[in-house]
């Protein structure tokens, strides 16, 4: 039987280049190699963002488009967005039952949404009572499926380990064996800083978008933060000192086009701004025919509107098999 992975995003929009490295890269690979169900997290979005759900629903189908441009298959993977399938939230109201408070409040995904939260409102902001049950819903959404395995970073692998906690509680209670306990998929993706050499995000305005245009994209390249013992073009290099700019070149270029600009940079004859200008066009060539298909997806909305339903029917088939066991496992009327 074909072992069987979920994961997910928030609904936050357009998304960037350290989502494609670090995750949508390999969810493609892995969509072959396992029954795969993606979804996008609509309701894990208001937990942070109850407040300003105006563009929610675009936010969903840019999330969506990203996803198929990149590769991702509807015809071979399941997605759905989760406020679609409501079978999720009455599983995770069961689960929310049997949960130890101590183990909601340990959880580091909740103390990361925590954080956001008052980056957002300032140091007096209240913790909700939906954002205080994010741990809890996240493992309906990967138990709802009885996934085998959750495609994770080695930074998120503490974020599963809740899941499986309470996957075991359940089965202790209820004398049987029903859930099964997810394992972390670990990936080895490549991951990319943003171009002021710190993490890639959105929310700190130094991220390339995956909806970039070439020349959008060109103009942030050369933003990009280089070797600062630098201040002539003739000046030799420090390519292992280059904060952003040869680390994007290592990720996107040849090895025989690195090896080149890297001892061109150390000899002083390759200048930090012809040096990133090339970047971008490397960077861009390689996201052309991504780009091509998104705004394929882009002129055809029905047909993104169309795969988001087929994907959520499919789920909600799959997800009230789950439930009925469920509900007959605990007794329900």
């Amino acid at each position: 039987m074909t072992e069987r992975i979920v994961s997910g995003m928030r609904s936050t929009g357009k998304l960037h280049l350290g989502h494609y490295l670090g995750v949508i890269q390999n969810w493609v690979k892995l969509q072959k190699e396992y029954e795969s169900f993606f979804f996008v997290a609509d309701w894990h979005a208001l937990t942070t963002k109850y407040d300003n759900t105006a563009n929610l629903k675009q936010d969903v189908k840019d999330v969506v488009i990203d996803w198929l441009a990149c590769g991702l298959d509807p015809d071979i993977s399941t997605i759905y967005v989760q406020s679609l399938v409501p079978e999720i939230a009455e599983l995770n109201v069961y689960l929310s039952m049997i949960t130890p408070q101590n183990w909601v409040e340990r959880d580091p995904t909740l103390k990361d949404m925590a954080k956001i939260l008052r980056t957002k409102e300032g140091a007096n902001s209240q913790v909700s009572y939906g954002l205080l049950g994010y741990p809890v819903l996240m493992s309906a959404d990967i138990m709802m499926f009885n996934a085998t395995a959750v495609p994770v970073g080695i930074d998120q692998v503490a974020h599963i380990e809740i899941t499986r906690d309470i996957a075991r509680r359940f089965n202790n209670i209820y004398k049987t064996d029903f859930f099964k306990e997810a394992k972390p998929l670990l990936n080895h993706c490549s991951l990319i800083c943003g171009l002021d050499g710190n993490k890639m995000g959105k929310s700190f305005n130094n991220d390339i978008k995956i909806s970039d245009t070439a020349e959008v994209t060109a103009k942030k390249i050369m933003t990009a933060i280089t070797d600062r013992s630098r201040l002539r073009k003739t000046d030799l290099g420090h390519p292992d000192q280059c904060e952003v700019a040869f680390k994007y070149w290592e990720i996107f270029g040849s090895p025989e086009l690195v090896s080149n600009v890297k001892s061109e940079c150390e000899q002083g004859l390759r200048g930090c701004a012809d040096c990133k200008r090339q970047l971008a066009e490397v960077i861009n060539e390689y996201f052309a025919p991504i780009r091509d298909k998104r705004h394929y997806y882009e002129e055809h909305p029905e047909e993104v509107k169309e795969i988001i339903h087929d994907g959520s029917a499919r789920a909600r088939e799959e997800a009230q098999k789950v439930l009925k066991e469920v509900r007959k496992i605990i007794g329900m009327y």
